[in-house]
């Protein structure tokens, strides 16, 4: 592991923001790294006929398609070496996964609890939570997992807990730890995946059930329906959130992250949705179309691209399958790819590994 990457990148994401110069600087510093350590990188770009002299900009950066995750190993650092290994869910191929190797999980550590004060908590007081999602103990391959754990320990109040393990939700723990919230009338706050929340709603609405969590309570939801529980449309999600537990819209937080990234983005509610999402100085986004790299122009639907920095020993450049479009201070998510877009990252993958195999 190289531990002056390691310093470098603590001391840049403690920093109050960058400099675009700043940003390229280290992005090229990393890029060189990553080229130079990753074979299977590094053939893709020479595929690519790009070569860390070359490039002037995280722009220009190659990005590797979120798939390769699955295929190639990405590291720079000898895989037996890895503090821990992150696993994706496997839920489009069955039991293929993706693999994110953490030489040290310092810098993801570091990413997840500045990026979670300024964009969730808000407030340097710690606030009881429940989590609606297994414990990191039982997934420990799970970034989810790990990033609650997170939360918890660095921002929930001694008495948090979890309502949920790789059994199933423990209604009774969560119905009673909101009735304990409201009989307290402290802010109060509700983290979990996406699908466990609707779980949760239409349990309370079997029973006939709301709830009025104090002022300052909050909600994070992330990751999707991913078919274990029913499909909601945004609206009608956040509007169910409000509704069952009191918690106005504004504060219903919804975080966009993902295995094969070491940093998370936030939108700041969804009063409106859907809501603009950004990411914090160490990470940047673009959109592009997936068959040919060109990014997209002002106002048209593209893929994401994300450069993340924290991401120093796999590669910096993600491209996503996720669609969106540019908005004031970030983008608008707007769902997976589909049609040609679909079938433009189908080519980058078997573009990439056409290359990162020879």
């Amino acid at each position: 592991m190289n531990t002056a990457i390691v310093d470098t990148l603590l001391a840049f994401l403690a920093q109050d923001g960058c400099t675009d110069a700043e940003f390229d600087a280290l992005a090229l510093r990393l890029f060189a790294e990553q080229f130079a350590g990753n074979a299977a990188y590094r053939r893709f770009c020479q595929a690519r006929g790009v070569a860390p002299r070359a490039v002037k900009g995280w722009r220009d950066i190659p990005a590797v398609p979120i798939s390769a995750f699955k295929e190639v190993t990405l590291s720079c650092a000898p895989v037996e070496d890895a503090e821990r290994v992150f696993m994706t869910s496997g839920t489009t191929r069955g039991d293929v996964k993706g693999r994110h190797f953490h030489p040290t999980l310092a810098v993801y550590d570091a990413s997840m609890t500045r990026n979670f004060a300024a964009r969730f908590m808000r407030d340097p007081r710690r606030i009881r939570m429940a989590v609606l999602f297994p414990p990191e103990e039982e997934m420990p391959n799970s970034s989810l997992a790990h990033y609650l754990a997170l939360a918890v320990r660095h921002f929930g109040s001694a008495d948090s807990a979890w309502c949920m393990g790789v059994q199933g939700m423990d209604l009774d723990r969560a119905r009673g730890m909101l009735r304990e919230a409201e009989r307290r009338a402290e802010p109060f706050a509700l983290l979990g995946a996406s699908h466990a929340f609707v779980h949760l709603m239409d349990a309370l609405a079997a029973g006939g059930e709301r709830f009025a969590l104090p002022p300052g309570s909050r909600i994070l939801d992330t990751g999707g329906y991913k078919g274990q529980s029913r499909e909601l449309a945004l609206e009608d999600f956040y509007a169910g959130l409000a509704d069952r537990f009191g918690v106005p819209r504004e504060r219903c937080i919804n975080m966009y992250g993902m295995t094969e990234l070491s940093t998370q983005l936030y939108d700041d509610g969804n009063a409106v949705v859907p809501s603009v999402k950004s990411g914090p100085h160490w990470l940047r986004s673009r959109l592009v179309d997936p068959a040919t790299g060109r990014e997209m122009p002002l106002g048209e639907r593209g893929v994401l691209v994300h450069c993340d920095l924290a991401n120093f020993n796999s590669v910096t450049s993600i491209l996503t399958e996720d669609v969106g479009v540019a908005a004031d201070g970030g983008f608008l998510l707007l769902g997976r790819a589909e049609g040609a877009q679909a079938k433009g990252c189908s080519l980058a993958v078997e573009e990439f590994l056409q290359a990162a195999r020879a």
